[in-house]
């Protein structure tokens, strides 16, 4: 398939499943370019040579392990794939785990694996099987010669790889201690209890589609606006996003905060409530109308 990040397959006991990986992220950041701000003219990044300080064209770099002081071991491609060619040909199953059991610190970056032809049958068959037993796969798996600790799991027809980190790549909270030097508050039940209240009334269904990102929007808006006003020219700041103004200052007391954001959401709720109220009494006093006519 064209575009895949990499091609193998999933060794699942005695069955091999050839697939490709494709990316399961959607980059949408904004890219600016470096420019002379005396003239504009971009600036370039060169790989230039230590030594002498001129350029060094792509066909000549390569990659050296320094083992020693200004000593280095020359790798190359077929090196890399020498250390262990099954490896970076498969993803290794290696045992089977409830999702549950997994840490959330672990989870890295997700892709989407396709089957190729030949491996339609099992593909669709582990993804079966994986959606039966609730269970998700771990294994190994080897990317431009790093080797990774990885999820392999069911979502809807697809199977889903989700590159994990190992253990030592993670901070546990036993092994941190940025608390140290804070002292834990004390809470009365009831701050608690309002706290809860605010947590219940704040609580939906997950829709990650209605979470924008207003950052983006708000650089476009300011781009756009340079724009239209035209090179040197200054802006509308009345037209730029209103900015809020935030204090450091503690607060001790937490129940008014508590007791004016539940009142805020008990407001919110009622309008609501309120607004179909009356859009029902309004549709309801036009069926009686036309019915009146109609008789």
């Amino acid at each position: 398939m064209a575009g895949s990040i990499w091609k193998g397959s999933v060794s699942f006991g005695l069955l091999n499943i050839p697939v490709s990986l494709q990316k399961a992220q959607e980059g949408k950041e904004l890219h600016f370019s470096m420019l002379d701000k005396k003239d504009l003219s971009p600036i370039k990044y060169k790989k230039v040579s230590a030594k002498d300080g001129k350029e060094v064209p792509w066909d000549r770099i390569v990659k050296g392990y320094e083992y020693e002081k200004g000593e280095f071991v020359i790798m190359d491609k077929d090196d890399f794939k020498a250390a262990n060619p099954k490896a970076t040909q498969t993803i290794d199953i290696e045992t089977f785990v409830d999702f549950e059991d997994i840490d959330l610190l672990f989870f890295e970056k997700p892709y989407y694996l396709v089957p190729q032809k030949t491996g339609i049958k099992g593909y669709f068959l582990l993804a079966e099987a994986l959606k039966k037993t609730s269970k998700i796969a771990i294994a190994k798996v080897i990317i431009r010669t790093k080797q990774h600790l990885a999820a392999v799991m069911a979502k809807g027809d697809y199977l889903v790889l989700e590159i994990l980190r190992f253990a030592h790549e993670v901070l546990q909270v036993d092994e941190v201690h940025y608390l140290s030097e804070v002292n834990r508050p004390k809470f009365t039940a009831k701050e608690v209890k309002m706290a809860e209240e605010l947590i219940d009334g704040m609580t939906e269904k997950w829709k990650p589609e209605q979470y924008k990102d207003t950052y983006n929007d708000d650089i476009m808006k300011i781009i756009e606006l340079k724009i239209k006003a035209g090179e040197g020219h200054e802006i509308d700041k009345g037209e730029l996003p209103k900015v809020e103004k935030f204090s450091n200052t503690n607060v001790v007391d937490l129940m008014p905060l508590l007791k004016q954001s539940l009142e805020a959401r008990k407001r919110g709720r009622n309008s609501s409530v309120s607004a179909t109220s009356k859009t029902k009494k309004k549709t309801a006093k036009k069926v009686t109308a036309k019915r009146k006519k109609a008789s």
